[in-house]
């Protein structure tokens, strides 16, 4: 026995039985919720509470009921042929490892502010450094953007908060004297050692771009190489911690470059040629050189020239800062180093700037007077 145009129905275990709509499923079906009592009465004062409250999230918030965890799976399809394997992969690991178990089951429209903002609690509380909240905070963001753009949610949840901006740490660079150290400890070692210390303070290669790069990218009548590869390291299972290596694309369209190498780069790459036995330079048994491995063998040579606190980072913040030291132009440097834009340049390496600076205000001072 039902009520005409209620939605409220006598059930067999004789309790009434009433239905709201609470949205949209992904397949465009109409996602129901219920709710019972002994009383038609109650049942009808309480699904017009219910009602109300869903047709007001509906058309301040949109009508899909799709959970979030079924929304962002759709959403890492969608992107996965414009993104690189590695960034698909790290959007799954971080979703899975600190949305999910949040707010995985909460439906889209019924997302707002404050569940963002819960989001961000919880993750502070799990003493995630601020920098790694704002990469969080601007994937889930991405996400519901475009759920925006596809119909799904009238308004992203994510654009009233703002997030306090991060103290960019400034990489320090290798003083002069640390890099010759560096140099002469890794020339009394093999090429494995010797080698990707060399492209890092000398191309200003990443080591993920020293371990992707083969034979066809260096040009040694030009004295030129093209870095448009990278080899690293990815997870593809949250449960088992398992990871892959993957050799895909740089990381960005301004990441593919050419940068000139100086004499003694392609003397040293004149050697390796000579003695290759596969198409990478930095190879084991013909595979391209693991970045993990390359990583061991610099913490090898920077033990011995006992300068055991540097990274393998900091080798290619010190060509860039020796290119500026040189004079060296902003837009040149930020193309050599494969940066997006000048700004990015100029923020990460502001501060070797300095000694220009003071020159240019020295010329000021000497053209007024």
């Amino acid at each position: 026995m039902s009520r005409r145009g209620e939605n409220i129905y006598k059930r067999k275990d004789g309790r009434w039985e009433g239905r709201y709509e609470k949205g949209r499923k992904e397949t465009g079906r109409i996602k129901y919720g219920y709710v019972y009592s002994q009383s038609y009465q109650d049942v009808r004062q309480k699904l017009y509470a219910l009602k109300v409250k869903y047709q007001t999230i509906s058309e301040m918030n949109g009508r899909s009921a799709i959970p979030v965890i079924d929304w962002s799976r759709s959403w890492l399809s969608l992107i996965q042929e414009t993104i690189r394997p590695s960034t698909h992969a790290s959007y799954t690991h971080k979703l899975a490892k600190y949305v999910y178990p949040i707010i995985g089951f909460h439906p889209l429209n019924g997302l707002e502010t404050s569940n963002i903002q819960q989001l961000i609690t919880q993750w502070r509380k799990q003493n995630l450094a601020p920098s790694t909240i704002q990469v969080l905070f601007r994937m889930v963001s991405q996400c519901l953007k475009e759920a925006v753009k596809q119909g799904l949610l009238k308004n992203n949840p994510c654009d009233t908060i703002q997030l306090p901006r991060v103290k960019r740490t400034r990489v320090k660079a290798l003083t002069l004297s640390e890099q010759r150290q560096l140099e002469r400890t890794s020339k009394t070692l093999d090429s494995k050692s010797e080698l990707p210390v060399l492209l890092a303070l000398y191309a200003g290669l990443r080591i993920g771009e020293i371990a992707a790069l083969r034979w066809e990218n260096i040009d040694f009548e030009q004295g030129i190489v093209r870095v448009d590869h990278t080899y690293q390291r990815i997870s593809v299972s949250l449960k088992e911690q398992k990871t892959q290596l993957c050799y895909s694309d740089t990381k960005t369209e301004a990441s593919v470059r050419v940068v000139p190498l100086t004499k003694l780069l392609l003397s040293k790459l004149r050697t390796q040629r000579k003695r290759a036995k596969g198409p990478f330079v930095m190879h084991t048994q013909g595979k391209p050189c693991e970045p993990r491995l390359l990583t061991y063998h610099f913490h090898q040579v920077r033990t011995m020239a006992g300068l055991e606190g540097i990274h393998f980072h900091q080798l290619r913040h010190t060509f860039a800062t020796r290119c500026i030291e040189a004079n060296g132009d902003i837009a040149s440097v930020s193309a050599l180093l494969g940066h997006a834009s000048t700004k990015m340049t100029l923020d990460v390496y502001i501060d070797a700037m300095l000694e220009q600076r003071f020159i240019i205000i020295e010329r000021l001072e000497h053209s007024i007077a």
